[in-house]
């Protein structure tokens, strides 16, 4: 079974998300489209954001690195020449969070969550190029962050900042109708750009800031009682609604490891929790394989995300390899199988949907846009690619 479920990875990268994302290159004004509608047009004059670019770079990047295609190595070449033109500020320094199809600057407001995504996107363009500059660029990112987007106090990641790096109100990581002062997701996002950067490095700047991260979320984010994730703060780290993010749990958990595995740590606790939150989120998988989105106050939300569906496939496929639990395996199986007969869009000029509706139906939305990138599903399928042999 597991040999299948790296063919069926490897053939959905090859033969769907590499072709479909190389025809939506901008060879007029840079970058790639920025928007494909849910009835499958393409937007040419739709705005590009500056994580959106992000993750097509570390797409094309680590999809090059895996195939040694060089159509890929081409396509993040052309990413990268747009992300580091057009959407890094030369004047305040840090990425734009938003740029208009030209790449005239139309949104300029930092964000800690959107340099940590450039920060992993130019360590593996490092990886597949060996640009000193790309790499340049990525530690003075890092530099940036910790000088500027780092609490010393509270031992946070601050989140949103305008373009001159003065702190303003975090409205584009906060949801569920609160303004959150310290995200999960935005540490989160800090970690893994900085486990892809200390492998290329091995800064030990990096490497204890990575650390301290790990700690972070074991000492301050984790609810050892529950064996979940708390998701919005205040600057206190007082949980400030009762949110539980399923597919952010499990994706923390295989991301957490990533990060422990590359610092050769040995600390019981902290295997104990990255195998704790994978254990609690296997209640929350449903009969038809799939994971469900979220809870609020109690209040579930049975939608079916993409992004869940596959963070949950590389956190279980993790949690078998370290605990050889065959119920793991299980749910990757029968996660594969949701996601490919129900996620992957079978239209001609098709990707994946959004997401599932509760009643079974595809979302009608954008099926490409600034959230929407292969980063998620080309992932998934580069993950197990290298997890699983031939």
């Amino acid at each position: 079974m597991i040999y299948d479920l790296r063919k069926k990875a490897e053939e959905e990268l090859l033969n769907n998300l590499g072709p479909f994302w190389l025809k939506l290159i901008d060879n007029e004004n840079g970058g790639f489209y920025g928007e494909v509608t849910y009835d499958l047009k393409v937007n040419k004059t739709s705005e590009k954001g500056g994580i959106q670019t992000s993750r097509i770079l570390w797409f094309f990047s680590a999809a090059y690195c895996a195939t040694k295609n060089e159509e890929y190595k081409k396509a993040a070449t052309h990413a990268y020449e747009f992300l580091r033109d057009k959407l890094i500020d030369k004047e305040f320094k840090g990425v734009y969070w938003m740029v208009d199809y030209l790449g005239n600057p139309i949104d300029t407001r930092k964000h800690v969550y959107c340099q940590s995504f450039a920060i992993y996107a130019l360590s593996e363009y490092y990886k597949a190029t060996k640009d000193k500059q790309a790499l340049d660029l990525a530690m003075n990112l890092f530099s940036l962050v910790e000088n500027i987007g780092f609490n010393k106090e509270n031992s946070a990641y601050l989140e949103e900042f305008d373009r001159e790096w003065n702190i303003t109100p975090n409205e584009m990581l906060s949801e569920n109708g609160v303004i959150a002062e310290i995200t999960t997701n935005t540490h989160l996002h800090v970690l893994e750009g900085y486990t892809n950067l200390y492998s290329v490095t091995n800064n030990r700047v990096v490497g204890e800031r990575l650390k301290e991260l790990i700690y972070t979320f074991y000492n301050k984010i984790y609810d050892k009682e529950q064996h979940l994730l708390k998701i919005f703060f205040d600057s206190e780290w007082n949980t400030i609604i009762d949110v539980k993010s399923y597919g952010h749990d499990i994706e923390a958990s295989w991301l957490i490891d990533d990060a422990y595995k590359v610092l050769n740590l040995k600390d019981e606790s902290i295997e104990k929790m990255i195998i704790d939150i994978a254990y609690n989120i296997k209640a929350q998988i449903q009969e038809d394989g799939s994971l469900i989105n979220e809870s609020e106050n109690g209040v579930k939300d049975y939608t079916r995300v993409w992004w869940v569906q596959v963070e949950a496939m590389v956190g279980y496929l993790n949690a078998y390899e370290r605990t050889h639990d065959e119920s793991f395996l299980n749910i990757v199986n029968n996660l594969m199988t949701y996601t490919m007969k129900n996620m992957v869009d079978p239209r001609e000029g098709g990707e994946w949907y959004w997401s599932i509706e509760p009643n079974g139906k595809p979302t009608e939305r954008s099926v490409i846009e600034p959230w929407k990138t292969p980063y998620h599903n080309g992932r998934f399928c580069l993950e197990f690619m290298k997890r699983i042999g031939e």
